[in-house]
C-alpha cells in the first residue's frame, strides 16, 4: 500500500477521482483508471450517446469498462447539466454564468443521497467530456460532493 492509500485509510478519507475523455485514447483513459484503483465510473454527462463520443459513448463505453477491465460503469444524469445551460454556455462560452447556474441545478435537484452513494461505492471517477477540469461541471460536481463531505479528497485524472 501506498503512503497515501494508508493515510486515507486511516483518517477515513474517501477520494472522488475526475477525468475527461477528450484528446484521451481509450488506452490512456483506460490505464488512468487503473493506475488509480478506479472501482466505478460514474457518467455525469448529459449527452452520453452522441456519435461525436467515439468510443465513449453508450452503450459502448459500459460495454468496454464492464466485460474488458472490470470497472463498473453508472449513468447520472442527475449530475449533468441542463441543455439550456449546456447549449448556451457553448455559444458565449461564459464559464462565471455557467457555473453559477449550475451549482443553483445542483441546489434544486438535491442529489445528496445520490453523491454520498457514489462516495460509500468505492473508487469512484466522475467522468464528463473536457479535456481538462478548470472548465467542466464535473470539478463543481466534485466540489458538491466535498461540500457534503470533508474528509472526501479530489484529484483530477
Amino acid at each position: 500500500m501506498t503512503a497515501t492509500v494508508c493515510a486515507c485509510l486511516l483518517i477515513n478519507m474517501h477520494v472522488v477521482y475526475t477525468i475527461g475523455f477528450t484528446k484521451k485514447t481509450l488506452e490512456q483513459f483506460v490505464t488512468l483508471l487503473r493506475g488509480a484503483g478506479v472501482t466505478t465510473v460514474a457518467d455525469i454527462r448529459l449527452r452520453n450517446t452522441s456519435q461525436l463520443a467515439g468510443w465513449s459513448k453508450y452503450p459502448d463505453l459500459p460495454f468496454l469498462l464492464q466485460e474488458g477491465f472490470r470497472i463498473g460503469y453508472e449513468h447520472h444524469p442527475a449530475l449533468a447539466p441542463t441543455a439550456d445551460i449546456l447549449d448556451r454556455y457553448k455559444k458565449d462560452h461564459d464559464w462565471a454564468r455557467y457555473e453559477v447556474e449550475f451549482r443553483q441545478i445542483l441546489e434544486d435537484r438535491k442529489p445528496e443521497a445520490q453523491c454520498r452513494q457514489l462516495i460509500d461505492r468505492g473508487t469512484v471517477c466522475l467522468l464528463c467530456s473536457e479535456p481538462t477540469p478548470d472548465r467542466c461541471h464535473r470539478r463543481l460536481v466534485a466540489e458538491y460532493i466535498q461540500e457534503l463531505d470533508s474528509h472526501v479528497q479530489i484529484r483530477h485524472l
